[in-house]
């Protein structure tokens, strides 16, 4: 059975590791993410952007997630990632959806407060935890884009406002992580003492976005098999341990797999030319997902936490 994320983030919180939201995007990555989980008992959160459902199909992303947590002993939600769309974020409340993500960021303060207090009124009926996100986070991911210069810090005080007003049951935070894999050009650092201040005025969860660390040996290897991902850096293992031990419950994770499945799935036809079957070269990624997963399962300390 498929589970909320504030049961799973909840846990985590009292527990003071991390859940990893991994984003999926077709069958090998849901295969890969909760074999991975599996695996090492962890809990794992399967997150979908407006962009996976439109690529995907609403349905069968849905009967995908679905039948991996029937397959599956691990706890494991679905949620909206970034939703922005109000009739897709009612569609994920009413049809299969255990959580959802309105992201208001963009909106000011008050009318984020707004949209979001809808959402959760929308969603509390039918038992679906809502994630609202308070500051900007630079860089592009599917529907969200923005530039650095328009990036801004969580303020703690709005923090406390905007969740006791809405009623959230998590908030992503802004703290100088960013999307994509292109988060920092010169040394890499993330506002932790603001993040401590705001979980001291903040009693839910609290939620790390853009924090895939961007594998330099997966860059590497890119490259020498015909990518461009020259200069692509990401956040520090070091600062996501950090966040985690300062109260971070929920880590997102999407560039990791993608430059891991693109990079894999290169290789494998560079040195196989001949290959014409897709399960040969998607399932060199899907492999290769897995240990992405593995790996910041380890990292979050969310291991054996299946409960």
């Amino acid at each position: 059975m498929l589970v909320t994320n504030k049961e799973l983030m909840d846990a985590a919180k009292a527990g003071g590791y991390a859940v990893g939201a991994f984003n999926i995007n077709n069958m090998e990555f849901v295969q890969a993410i909760t074999d991975a989980a599996e695996e090492l008992n962890s809990p794992v959160i399967l997150a979908v952007s407006q962009g996976a459902i439109k690529y995907a199909g609403f349905s069968n992303i849905v009967s995908l997630v679905r039948t991996a947590s029937e397959d599956k002993k691990v706890k494991l939600s679905l949620h909206l990632d970034h939703g922005k769309d109000m009739q897709i974020i009612e569609q994920c409340i009413n049809d299969g959806f255990t959580s959802v993500m309105i992201d208001g960021s963009d909106l000011p303060f008050d009318e984020n407060i707004a949209i979001t207090r809808k959402v959760v009124e929308m969603a509390r009926p039918k038992g679906v935890s809502v994630e609202g996100e308070l500051g900007r986070l630079a860089g592009v991911e599917d529907h969200v884009s923005v530039s650095k210069e328009n990036a801004t810090y969580t303020d703690p005080d709005e923090a406390a406002e905007f969740v006791e007003k809405t009623g959230v049951d998590s908030l992503a935070v802004a703290i100088g992580t960013s999307h994509g894999a292109y988060k920092f050009k010169g040394d890499a650092k993330l506002a932790m003492d603001r993040l401590t201040e705001i979980i001291g005025k903040v009693d839910v969860p609290l939620v790390l976005h853009g924090a895939s660390g961007v594998n330099q040996e997966h860059v590497k290897m890119g490259n020498e098999f015909g990518a461009k991902l020259m200069n692509a850096r990401g956040v520090p293992d070091e600062a996501i341990t950090e966040a985690v031990k300062r109260g971070i419950c929920k880590v997102n994770i999407d560039t990791d797999m993608r430059i891991a499945f693109t990079v894999f799935i290169r290789k494998t036809m560079y040195e196989k030319p001949e290959l014409f079957d897709p399960r040969k070269y998607l399932g060199a990624g899907r492999d290769a997902i897995v240990d992405v997963v593995k790996y910041k399962i380890n990292l979050f300390g969310s291991e054996g936490k299946a409960f």
